[in-house]
């Protein structure tokens, strides 16, 4: 890590956006108590996580990438004994195991071995089992790698019903489509930290502009004559097409294509594009390249 300022705000959805090895792990690791940072603070729910890692661990739910779940005991026996961990009464931990259960939809699947569940079923049980004595935070690390899409979905309809209740989640991810879900993210690359905010705010200051698509009989002569327009902020080839940064679409685009058209290129195709998470991304990995 290098030098990380983050604050996550009470009832949002904070996300941490990055490649695999960019230390987002670390970061959740080090913010429920299983990690002591080697310099710096962080206070998780009012407790310290270098001098009261166990009281942070009772106040948060935190799901792994891994199955912290016992395979011989069923559904039901492990939200128990998790509930029992945490210290709820058992009148008190029944009741909260059939809300959960509710939740992630497993009340009817409540006596089965948990060790005979799909991935998919192991997930969510894995989820209730962080749910299962109410925390205020919910610390989920890559919740949903390797689930199928539906599966996806499901699970980000759980998260947003949870967070309606007042439950604030942090996620990591590298899905640009759940990044897109989340209130505010945070953007991590090589262990810092290159942005905050939401994700149209991050879209703005990453590309200050409209996005052209342009599909042309020479993408490098064009490509050439297309960054020598004053209009244009940047060009890049991109499968195939040139995606061209300009300050506004609807006036850029007929010089593009009249300079082009002149020069004897072809015109095949133009469309202009929504500005991505993906583009923010490959946006902050190119100005670190260049500082």
């Amino acid at each position: 890590m290098n030098h990380v300022n983050l604050e996550v705000h009470e009832g949002e959805i904070f996300g941490l956006l990055g490649p695999n090895g960019a230390g987002k792990t670390t970061i959740v690791r080090m913010l429920c108590g299983l990690l002591t940072p080697s310099d710096g603070t962080a206070t998780v729910v009012g407790y310290d996580v270098s001098s009261q890692p166990e009281q942070v661990k009772k106040s948060i739910g935190y799901m792994s990438q891994r199955f912290c779940l016992y395979e011989d005991l069923t559904v039901s026996e492990n939200l128990d004994f998790f509930a029992r961990v945490y210290g709820l009464g058992k009148g008190y931990a029944k009741k909260r195991a059939a809300e959960v259960l509710e939740i992630v939809q497993l009340t009817e699947m409540q006596k089965r071995l948990a060790g005979t569940l799909s991935g998919g079923l192991k997930q969510r049980l894995a989820l209730a089992c962080a749910l299962v004595h109410g925390p205020r935070l919910i610390v989920l690390d890559e919740p949903t790698a390797g689930v199928d899409p539906p599966l996806r979905r499901a699970f980000w309809i759980y998260f947003r019903r949870l967070n309606s209740q007042g439950v604030s989640i942090l996620v990591n991810t590298h899905y640009m489509d759940e990044a897109a879900q989340c209130d505010r993210l945070g953007i991590l690359r090589r262990g810092s930290l290159d942005a905050v905010g939401s994700p149209t705010e991050l879209k703005q200051k990453a590309v200050r502009g409209d996005i052209v698509d342009l599909l042309c009989s020479n993408v490098q002569a064009a490509k050439q004559i297309i960054e020598a327009l004053d209009c244009v902020s940047s060009v890049e080839k991109r499968d195939g097409w040139l995606r061209i940064v300009v300050g506004e679409a609807a006036s850029a685009i007929p010089r593009i294509i009249s300079r082009l058209e002149k020069a004897g290129v072809t015109v095949d195709h133009v469309r202009v594009s929504e500005v991505t998470l993906e583009d923010v991304f490959l946006s902050l990995a190119a100005r670190g390249e260049n500082s």
